[in-house]
């Protein structure tokens, strides 16, 4: 398979959220048209609709795909089977796949992407920076007050503009084409020094207790978080963060020749925003 570095045109399937909207804001950057799908967007694409599929991907060369709810469930990798090969069939030749790190599920995904007939790269992250500023956990920051099923286990968070970053040079390089770009943070912190630096960045108290994961999951179920989504969340916690994860790769500083952004640097530019005030 001949492979070229350029693309001319890009979906961005998941582009409303917190990497795909930074990647197509990127593209758009790039000089790459593209366009953004989603459950939201002008651009109708539901994982669990496949009749959403064929408008997302056709006419475009390449494809950026977060899955939802995450690559961890069981479904993930028929989903990106069947998505691999209508892409290719409509004209796609190159995809890049987020993929989490530590989870079987997302592995065998990536591998079925592998093995598909378009050119790809696999982007694979370790716990977001952005979750504690724009998602499940900036509520309880604001609150003062994060309870989490995890312990003294080391994460390098991934700064999402880091990843986005990578994210598009996967999309636009050849040389990035065949890999897993697995991407940390230059640093191990447990979630507790975490907390420790918002609350520092931020001038307000900020306390992380450590709970048990029963606790947790009946915690979120009380507040109306789905149940497939209370489960999800679950495992990650009871198997992902059980210290498999504890080292850093380098890939960032790799592919981007700069330095990964620090937590340190996250929280305190996050702080500057008022998203925690």
């Amino acid at each position: 398979m001949t492979t070229t570095g350029e693309i001319q045109s890009a979906v961005v399937i998941g582009g409303t959220g917190k990497t795909g909207a930074r990647v197509a804001q990127r593209l758009t950057t790039a000089g790459i048209p593209n366009r953004i799908a989603s459950r939201t967007s002008g651009t109708l694409f539901d994982w669990n609709d496949q009749t959403t599929w064929r408008s997302a991907v056709s006419g475009v060369e390449a494809a950026y795909v977060t899955y939802a709810p995450d690559l961890a469930v069981p479904e993930s990798s028929t989903h990106i089977e069947e998505l691999a090969d209508l892409a290719y069939r409509e004209g796609v030749r190159r995809m890049v796949l987020l993929s989490g790190r530590g989870e079987p599920a997302a592995q065998k995904a990536e591998q079925v992407l592998a093995d598909s007939d378009l050119e790809w790269a696999v982007v694979r992250a370790s716990w977001f920076a952005q979750n504690f500023s724009e998602g499940y956990l900036l509520d309880p920051i604001r609150a003062g007050h994060l309870a989490l099923p995890v312990g003294e286990v080391g994460e390098p968070f991934i700064d999402v503009d880091d990843l986005a970053d990578v994210a598009v040079a996967a999309l636009t390089r050849a040389d990035l084409l065949g890999r897993v770009l697995e991407v940390t943070g230059p640093r191990l912190l447990t979630f507790a020094e975490a907390v420790s630096a918002i609350s520092r960045a931020s001038g307000r108290p900020v306390i992380f207790e450590k709970i048990g994961l029963q606790q947790f999951s009946d915690g979120m179920a009380e507040v109306g978080v789905p149940s497939d989504v209370v489960e999800l969340l679950t495992y990650l916690f009871a198997e992902v963060l059980d210290g498999r994860n504890q080292s850093v790769t380098g890939v960032v500083e790799e592919v981007l020749e700069r330095p990964a952004r620090d937590f340190s640097t996250f929280a305190t530019e996050t702080a500057r925003t008022g998203v925690w005030s």
